[in-house]
């Protein structure tokens, strides 16, 4: 076309978020011209939101086991190779204050901004070319890769698809990576929102609502996944660190399990109050085991309206069944827009676990969330961006 300008790279990479980023500095770096292509107005945006404005960027206990994919030992040679000590070196090498939180999730002790300017400033030592509001308009390949933008006609011998999954739509997520990879014949796990809350069928559970706000923490099940961490009571159903963990593995028609006094035996517990404080009534009873607004809604419905000491064994031990073995059937999920990312995506069958590589198509590189891996909550998403960017990078090298 007349007029448009014609540029050559060794590698594309379209995505300027974690793994794009993290493909293009380590590439760079080992000499090769690197382009980083995105269509929002600025890089990182998933970065700069994340951990509520400090970037929880890594997990200490990163392990293969903590990541969903249907190839559930595809993670293993990326992670192995890049750990969350070689990114905690990148940080120290920044003198970027961090700390620990609970279960090994790392922090900045300032802002979210630190990591992706350490992560731009990476990129510049690798001679790095960033551009950023550039929509990629077709992509063709015949023996290199041709990459039509607005203004450019873009060749490259690699490509590298870091463009993510389909949560949180409003930072500009989309699905260009799995439209790519279908256009040049890659299978794909079929994606779903991850990390997400759930929501309630509120005809059934109309007490619900008037919840929303309560926090406790429990432990929730779904088959033989469990995590103990806190959960929230919405307006629109549950949310809190366990409900996001459990609805990754979740799938809709089936219910999860919530133990909401996870470290007691209730019948025992209720037993014991029944002895001890005969004339007490239900609600406060169950408030010294649990937020007392909860207690408020499910004292009367489990144990009426009369004094423990009139309590029948047999109400103890429904009573106790529903405390420790909530059955609770989601209707949904509150989907892509308040999902932490996506599961699902580029099936891991069709990639090498080493280089990230299409199997039928060596130049063409998925890195990230828009492959079928899916970390758990606390920084584990982010390691896998590392990690599976650097083994992408390190291949575009070789």
């Amino acid at each position: 076309m007349s007029g448009r300008r014609q540029e050559t790279f060794d590698a594309i990479v379209i995505g300027a978020g974690a793994a794009g980023l993290m493909t293009a500095l380590t590439a760079g770096q080992r000499g090769r011209r690197v382009l980083v292509l995105d269509h929002n107005d600025e890089p990182g945006r998933k970065i700069l939101i994340s951990g509520g404005g400090r970037c929880n960027f890594t997990n200490l206990h990163t392990m293969p086991d903590r990541f969903l994919s249907q190839n559930r030992h595809f993670a293993r040679s990326a992670l192995a190779r890049y750990k969350p000590a070689d990114f905690l070196a990148l940080v120290e090498k920044h003198r970027i204050a961090w700390h620990e939180k609970t279960l090994g999730q790392l922090f900045c002790d300032g802002s979210a901004r630190q990591i992706l300017e350490m992560l731009l400033d990476e990129c510049d030592n690798g001679d790095v070319t960033i551009r950023l509001s550039e929509t990629v308009r077709d992509v063709q390949f015949s023996g290199h890769f041709t990459v039509e933008t607005d203004t450019h006609t873009l060749t490259a011998r690699s490509l590298v698809l870091a463009t993510g999954g389909l949560s949180i739509p409003k930072l500009g997520a989309t699905g260009f990576a799995h439209r790519l990879a279908r256009q040049f014949g890659v299978p794909l796990v079929p994606p779903a929102p991850g990390l997400v809350p759930l929501q309630a069928n509120i005809e059934d559970l109309e007490w619900m609502p008037a919840l929303s706000g309560v926090s406790l923490p429990v432990r929730v099940q779904n088959g033989r996944t469990a995590f103990e961490e806190a959960m929230l009571f919405t307006h629109k159903g549950l949310s809190g660190p366990a409900i996001l963990q459990i609805s990754s593995f979740w799938k809709p028609g089936q219910s999860i399990r919530i133990d909401l006094l996870p470290d007691k035996d209730a019948f025992e517990t209720l037993r014991d109050a029944r002895t001890g404080r005969s004339r007490a009534h239900a609600v406060a009873i169950l408030a010294e085991l649990m937020p007392r607004r909860l207690a408020e809604v499910l004292g009367p419905r489990l144990l009426g309206g009369k004094a423990a000491g009139e309590w029948p064994d047999k109400m103890l031990r429904a009573a106790a069944e529903t405390l420790k073995n909530w059955q609770f059937s989601p209707s949904g999920t509150e989907g892509y827009a308040k999902a932490e990312v996506t599961t699902g995506g580029v099936d891991t069958k069709a990639l090498s676990s080493r280089t990230m590589a299409s199997t039928t198509l060596p130049q063409l590189y998925f890195v990230g969330e828009a492959v079928d891996v899916t970390g758990w909550l606390g920084g584990y998403n982010f390691q896998w961006a590392w990690a599976s960017g650097h083994a992408a990078g390190t291949a575009l090298s070789e």
